[in-house]
């Protein structure tokens, strides 16, 4: 897809509801979109917005609100995922804080901008068998919205992280399909991926485990613990002791595709404050999924009629789907839509920064993955041994583990 912005027209002016740190917004200012408004309620996100925004003005909470700026053309929520998430409560759509998109649907009662982008995890299309979709949908309609949506993994955009994200557009007066089905590049071949590093889930290992070849599963918030939780990382050629590792919070924010030490703060600079920057990089939108989706709202593209199919009313949701008017089309875009240069894993993660999975978090793993019935690779396992075997405090007769260099 051409990256071309036709200068022409008059920039498109984004309000973003629920903005986190930005990752949305950031990747549409990149595209070439202009950011009018910002609206967070958690301060330590806040205090991100301020200084990574700092001209933008910054609304503390969506209820609040009482009207959108008059010349927004887009208006951005990626509502919060807590009742979405399978991490989460799982109270759906109308829980205490996935609840708040209806303030989405309030300002737009009131504000008919060009464009509505949501975003949200895969979870939701499954959830209550479907009833936060058909929430969303029907209240979109309601309003006189067509709407599409598509699945997308983040590791089209180049970052080695497998993150799979819905993409909700919607519109008034526009096709969102021209914006979300125009480009297909298709799953891409393995061949692609490096064989050096694996990501994967340390909390984990008893029932799932994240798996990914050249790149970290889903960087999340937190785990069901309630800890900052950073995926692991198994480098086979590593000195013993480092084979098992996870990256810092720099690394995390560059597998989002921001910079480093975008969420660093006053208010996030204390220690004790760690997991919060976990929360909030685990949170964002990556950065280059909103660069990409920005460029096709300012041209949007050309889309293939013979690729959807009609669902009935009682159909699961796909991965990727339109509708309006109460008719629905099934479509079979891939999570793919580009395969921009990739960056492997051992590329991105400052590797002198690699910190050595503690003893209790890599015994309490190796652990489950005994009593599981899960394949895992077996160098896989005889390294996670020797690496419990290594950090174990019992052990005083085990060399002293530092950073690998």
């Amino acid at each position: 897809m051409s990256n071309e912005v036709d200068v022409s027209q008059k920039p498109l002016r984004v309000a973003g509801l629920f903005a986190g740190v930005g990752g949305l917004e950031l990747g549409l200012e990149q595209a070439g979109l202009e950011t009018a408004l910002l609206c967070e309620v958690w301060a330590p996100a806040q205090a991100v917005l301020t200084n990574r925004f700092p001209d933008i003005p910054l609304e503390p909470d969506v209820q609040h609100i009482k009207a959108l700026p008059g010349d927004v053309d887009v208006v951005t929520a990626g509502f919060p995922c807590q009742d979405l998430s399978q991490a989460g409560r799982t109270a759906g759509i109308g829980g205490e804080q996935s609840g708040l998109v209806s303030h989405v649907f309030r300002l737009l009662e009131k504000h008919h901008p060009r464009w509505l982008v949501l975003e949200n995890v895969r979870n939701m299309l499954v959830l209550d068998k479907g009833k936060a979709m058909l929430h969303l949908v029907q209240e979109l309609e309601a309003l006189g919205y067509s709407w599409a949506y598509r699945l997308v993994d983040s590791r089209f955009t180049g970052v080695p992280q497998r993150r799979q994200r819905v993409l909700f557009v919607a519109s008034l007066t526009e096709d969102p399909r021209t914006v979300l089905f125009a480009d297909d590049a298709g799953e891409p071949s393995e061949d692609g991926f490096a064989t050096n590093a694996h990501g994967f889930y340390w909390t984990e290992g008893l029932r799932g485990l994240g798996w990914a070849r050249d790149a970290v599963p889903t960087v999340k918030g937190g785990s069901s613990l309630s800890i900052p939780s950073p995926p692991a990382i198994w480098i086979p050629n590593n000195p013993a002791g480092h084979r098992i590792v996870t990256p810092s919070i720099t690394d995390a924010e560059q597998l989002q595709g921001f910079s480093k030490d975008w969420t660093l703060t006053e208010a996030t600079a204390d220690k004790k404050a760690g997991r919060d920057r976990w929360k909030l990089v685990g949170n964002a939108v990556t950065v280059g999924v909103s660069k990409w989706l920005g460029q096709r709202l300012l041209n949007p593209g050309c889309f293939d009629e013979s690729e959807f199919d009609l669902m009935s009313e009682s159909a699961r949701w796909p991965t990727a789907a339109w509708g309006h008017k109460g008719k629905r089309w099934r479509s079979y875009a891939s999570m793919w839509p580009e395969h921009q240069k990739y960056r492997h894993l051992l590329e991105v993660v400052d590797r002198s920064g690699l910190t050595p999975l503690s003893y209790r978090a890599a015994a309490g793993f190796y652990s489950r993955t005994q009593k599981a019935k899960l394949q895992f690779d077996e160098d896989f396992l005889v390294d996670m041994k020797e690496h419990v075997e290594l950090m174990d405090p019992a052990d005083k007769a085990r060399p002293v583990v530092g950073v690998a260099r």
